[in-house]
């Protein structure tokens, strides 16, 4: 016990570490929040929704990008000062869950954003063909997607991948949003340690 206190407190963090790590994951969690369930309520009200998708297959890169960026320092950071030959119980759930976030904002930026963004692209040509598609909100028009879903099995086909890769690519999303949160939690119980 007397050499686990005497390694961690060799090896504190500096002041510049410690606000560099609290600005990161706030900026993490804070664009988390924003993307997540504000700017996507906020704008399906007010444009076209090819607007809203084109906005989405823009914005999406950008940010999973930045938000695998920002998980990955806070792991780096987190774990430079957190061996893991010293980690108690709640350390080790902190660490899971800064490689659950990355884990999550890679797949997405790896897989899902761009498979979601590419069915997207498919059914919004599909709909230009047809007349739909410059309509605001989700529940315009209801009847002239179900008629076109229907007559057109590509749509339909294209329609149920975006659905299915959407979904994975929220799921990760809020599985990683879930993680920041708590790891965030931690940080703020523990201000004296990172």
């Amino acid at each position: 016990m007397i050499t686990k206190l005497a390694m961690t407190t060799e090896g504190d963090p500096t002041d510049w570490v410690k606000v560099l790590h609290l600005l990161v994951i706030s900026f993490t969690w804070g664009m988390q929040v924003w993307v997540s369930f504000i700017a996507g309520f906020v704008l399906i009200s007010q444009v076209s929704m090819h607007t809203f998708g084109l906005v989405q297959s823009k914005l999406f890169p950008f940010y999973f990008n930045c938000l695998l960026g920002g998980t990955a320092v806070n792991l780096a950071i987190y774990a430079v000062y957190h061996p893991r030959e010293l980690l108690d119980w709640h350390e080790g759930v902190q660490m899971i869950l800064y490689f659950v976030a990355v884990i999550m904002a890679g797949l997405n930026v790896q897989w899902f954003g761009p498979s979601t963004t590419e069915s997207m692209q498919v059914m919004r040509e599909i709909e230009q063909e047809h007349g739909l598609g410059a309509e605001v909100g989700m529940g315009s028009n209801r009847e002239g997607y179900t008629k076109l879903r229907e007559q057109d099995p590509k749509y339909k086909e294209h329609r149920a991948t975006f659905y299915r890769y959407h979904g994975l690519s929220n799921l990760c999303n809020l599985a990683g949003f879930m993680s920041t949160t708590i790891n965030l939690i931690y940080l703020a119980l523990n201000l004296g340690t990172i």
